[in-house]
């Protein structure tokens, strides 16, 4: 589906953290409506190598490009000599900046900051040499320790959440110059769909539960989960809020969710329906209360007045759409 009347053949378009969930799905949906596009799909790839935490330092995975035709080039963000490069080589219309350290319990705090916050200065200054509109991943995590979940509202209380909130932040000082450019900061919500499974533990608890249901497990749930409630976003609907990112009626930062919070019991009992699996529930004791979001939920107004973005998406039907690919993964990546 196009969600706009922009034309993006023959531009140039760069892809951050293309191997990796929102990136790959970002690569296929130019490929898809717009084939004279030059995609350009940028990606640190994942290596052995860990952080203290034991997770991977990077989770871009080949399999989430298979049958890309574009442009793949294998680097990291914080490689100024890359970057150089890149900006050398190419004249981009358009940077989709999604490559990060995403891990929420990455204690890395340099790394964090440097991954994070400086390399997208630094490739906020090629978008504003190349006049190329720049769109990048901002996160809900910003908000942390919040009850509002609206911009102006953050209180971050990871280094990640700190990382995004310094990002935003320097997309506010640059909008205070007069730039021929848009910029436009998102902040996604709890993301679910194709192309997050090779994010490991960090995927969302969709695949999870699904995989879990479908090997005869009796799904795990947290006492009170009805009352947990969070604002879920099937991956289509992330990528509608980037490609109307393009073109804004204003820059800024901007929530990406549904406006909706759902359970996680809500995940479980959709699953099991869909999936014609009824395991039951067990219910276990949270060991994270006192340091645990029990409520999350997008204003999207803001949104909605100024991307023109609206969820297509309610979770039934995203999980509905989602399962297909759940039981693909189970028979190609589980079993």
């Amino acid at each position: 589906m196009k969600y706009t009347d922009i034309n993006f053949n023959d531009k140039t378009i760069l892809i951050t953290g293309a191997a990796g969930f929102i990136g790959s799905n970002l690569c296929f949906y130019f490929q898809e409506n717009f084939p004279n596009a030059t995609v350009v799909a940028l990606d640190s790839f994942r290596s052995g190598e860990t952080l203290s935490n034991g997770n991977l330092k990077s989770f871009g995975h080949y399999k989430n490009l298979l049958g890309f035709k574009g442009i793949v080039i294998s680097g990291d963000i914080n490689d100024k000599v890359i970057l150089k490069q890149l900006e050398h080589d190419y004249n981009f219309d358009y940077i989709f900046h999604q490559a990060a350290i995403s891990d929420t319990t990455v204690s890395e705090q340099d790394l964090m900051i440097k991954t994070n916050v400086n390399a997208y200065e630094e490739l906020l200054k090629i978008a504003i040499n190349h006049s190329a509109n720049m769109i990048y991943a901002s996160s809900a995590a910003t908000y942390g320790d919040s009850d509002r979940f609206e911009v102006g509202f953050e209180q971050p209380n990871n280094v990640y959440g700190f990382s995004k909130v310094m990002m935003d932040n320097i997309t506010y000082e640059y909008l205070k110059k007069d730039l021929d450019i848009s910029i436009v900061g998102l902040k996604y919500f709890n993301v679910y769909g194709s192309r997050e499974f090779f994010k490991n533990k960090t995927a969302s608890m969709v695949v999870q539960f699904g995989h879990q249901i479908l090997k005869g497990l009796t799904p795990k749930l947290f006492e009170g989960s009805d009352k947990i409630l969070r604002d879920f976003i099937y991956i289509e609907d992330i990528i509608q809020a980037n490609i109307k990112a393009t073109t804004p009626k204003k820059s800024g930062v901007y929530n990406v969710g549904t406006g909706k919070a759902r359970s996680f019991e809500d995940i479980v009992t959709i699953l099991q329906k869909e999936l014609e699996i009824d395991n039951g529930k067990e219910y276990i004791p949270n060991p994270y209360v006192g340091q645990y979001q029990f409520f999350t939920q997008a204003n999207i107004d803001t949104t909605k007045e100024n991307l023109g973005y609206e969820p297509q998406f309610s979770m039934e039907e995203g999980i509905k759409a989602y399962i297909p690919e759940i039981k693909r993964l189970y028979k190609t990546e589980v079993k």
